[in-house]
């Protein structure tokens, strides 16, 4: 079945199911006419073109499909090998292991611009079982440590420190449902301006976790950016050619540009972007959108090398996944422009 014939279907069951009512079938109408014109328009332009990456929510389906598949059994030949092996270290499997589901999430993020919005939350609700199960597989295979008191460390001045470089990447409190293990990072700061370039072969994964009233700058290109329990903070960073996935943040300022960012359980914050698909929101309120203001020596470089230079203007176009009904959602707004930041130059 291709995805025209996906889009209609849909369109048909949502009109003879009785419990939908019908201002909800008219907004789903309109979004299956838009997703259809948009469908049709590439169909047309890419006619002629042999190109293997032509977008395809089949193709994504299939190795989605293969990728899950592939996880699930190496989640359950896991399980198996304490009961023949009880002294085999595990955790270089299980990093393995959470490093695919972390692909796999990327994978949807990257192509969630031209998916239809179902398979989008299918297919985060999946990545998600996945990572509960991971983590209960671990719990299971690897037991944690037993509770011990530890010296607390010397609290730090209050002073606005510097830092260019993660000094504690292996503070793994509380960690985000997004993080990938062991990634670079500044984590658990407080009051500092923390400053990091990217440069040739350091194009990969950063985080940004459990930050209190911290400036962060971020300069370069790099592939994916996760963001988890932020408050009063300052962001600005420079081009993400993957995907940014933020996690309890209140608060904040946010000056992002990336293919594609989801939100969740932000809370009086103001996002400026650039990105390549719509902005998605889930479980936040008092958010305001405004187009990308950020400066640097060598961006404008940066943000033709990431195919983000010319601005889509989809940071005014949001969907907010808790949100169904025709109207617009009280849970996000376009910031006046009387209330925008000039452009951050850094």
């Amino acid at each position: 079945m291709d995805d025209q014939q996906a889009l209609s279907n849909t369109t048909d069951a949502m009109s003879l199911d009785p419990a939908v009512d019908p201002t909800t079938q008219r907004k789903h109408a309109a979004m299956i006419e838009r997703l259809s014109n948009l469908h049709q328009s590439r169909v047309s332009n890419k006619a002629d073109s042999q190109d293997p990456s032509f977008e395809s929510t089949k193709s994504f389906l299939l190795l989605f499909t293969n990728s899950k598949q592939a996880i699930e059994s190496s989640l359950a030949q896991i399980q198996q090998i304490p009961e023949t092996n009880p002294n085999v270290d595990l955790k270089p499997d299980l990093e393995k292991i959470s490093v695919s589901i972390s692909d796999l999430e990327k994978l949807v993020a990257e192509n969630s611009y031209f998916l239809p919005p179902y398979e989008v939350r299918s297919s985060l609700k999946t990545v998600s079982d996945l990572k509960q199960t991971l983590d209960s597989v671990t719990s299971k295979v690897k037991p944690r440590k037993k509770f011990s008191f530890k010296n607390k460390p010397a609290k730090k001045p209050e002073s606005a420190n510097i830092v260019t470089e993660d000094t504690n990447k292996n503070d793994q409190e509380h960690q985000s449902s997004y993080k990938a293990k062991d990634s670079p990072g500044f984590r658990s700061k407080e009051n500092e301006i923390l400053v990091k370039e990217f440069k040739g072969s350091e194009i990969g994964e950063f985080v940004l976790s459990d930050l209190n009233n911290c400036e962060i700058r971020l300069t370069g290109c790099f592939r994916t950016l996760f963001i988890n329990r932020l408050q009063n903070c300052k962001i600005y960073v420079g081009p993400v050619f993957g995907s940014i996935l933020i996690e309890e943040v209140e608060k904040c300022l946010f000056v992002l540009a990336s293919h594609q960012i989801r939100i969740h359980h932000a809370k009086e914050t103001d996002f400026y972007l650039r990105c390549r698909s719509r902005p998605i929101i889930e479980q936040s309120f008092g958010v305001r959108f405004a187009p990308y203001r950020l400066c640097y020596d060598g961006i404008e470089n940066d943000l033709k090398e990431s195919n983000l230079y010319d601005d889509t203007e989809s940071w005014a176009n949001v969907d907010d996944f808790q949100w169904l009904r025709a109207v617009q959602s009280p849970n996000w707004s376009i910031l006046p422009e009387s209330q925008r930041i000039d452009t951050v130059k850094i």
